[in-house]
């Protein structure tokens, strides 16, 4: 479904993020693999990957909460000369404090993470795809920046700005044929996704239609479907995977 295409992903060292990579792998794309730092373990598990599915992965090394070391790590991916088909914005932080003890700085910190350096990244990108006439931006919402419960100041605002920046981008950018969608999973198996206590997780799961936790390859088949040209009319759309969730 992918066949030929580039696609840069972040977050690509775990979780949902090794999920997206493997799966496009296997649908024929080409992969700039980002990660926070360098780690020979998954420099060797990118390169199984690449020889597995006969593409090409590249491990680049930024890290989101500094926006010179992202604007690096873009650089390195464009010095390649290769189109920039897809962009998955998947790397995110999460928090979890009620709201009397989410200090200022922590917000900021989130922020930076889950939505200045995704502007940014977007924006970069952007930029590349408007020359080509043509691309597609995945951002990796949540279905926290939908519901709201307490304890997740600053961990669901994020998302939901993230939402907000997904629909509003995907007007600007329509033109230039450019389709940008958000993906937004509910309870995940991830690390990610099950930093929630025992107590929590149990609330959550009644909350559910189906009653089990998503998995990661579940989030990577529908980053798929949204970046094939099977979704070529959908732009400006969250799609929610959160098991039936209330």
């Amino acid at each position: 479904m992918l066949n030929g295409k580039n696609a840069v992903i972040t977050g690509a060292n775990r979780g949902i993020g090794r999920a997206i990579v493997e799966k496009y792998a296997e649908n024929g794309a080409n992969v700039w693999a980002c990660a926070r730092s360098f780690s020979e373990s998954f420099e060797k598990d990118m390169a199984q990957l690449a020889e597995k599915y006969g593409i090409w992965i590249k491990p680049v090394y930024f890290d989101l909460s500094d926006s010179n070391a992202v604007a690096g790590g873009m650089k390195e991916i464009f010095s390649d000369k290769l189109p920039v088909d897809i962009l998955v914005n998947n790397a995110g932080v999460a928090h979890g404090a009620l709201f009397t003890m989410t200090s200022l700085e922590t917000l900021r910190q989130v922020y930076e993470v889950n939505v200045f350096a995704q502007v940014q990244i977007m924006q970069l990108c952007a930029r590349k795809m408007m020359r080509q006439n043509g691309g597609c931006i995945i951002n990796m919402c949540s279905i926290g920046g939908i519901n709201t419960d307490p304890g997740y100041l600053a961990y669901g605002s994020s998302k939901a700005a993230l939402i907000w920046i997904t629909k509003s981008v995907s007007k600007e950018l329509g033109r230039y044929n450019i389709r940008v969608n958000g993906i937004a999973p509910g309870l995940i198996d991830t690390d990610m996704g099950i930093y929630k206590s025992p107590e929590e997780l149990e609330k959550v799961r009644k909350k559910m239609s189906l009653d089990r936790t998503g998995k990661p390859e579940e989030v990577a088949e529908a980053a798929v479907y949204i970046a094939s040209d099977k979704a070529s009319y959908m732009t400006g759309h969250i799609l929610v995977l959160d098991g039936g969730r209330q």
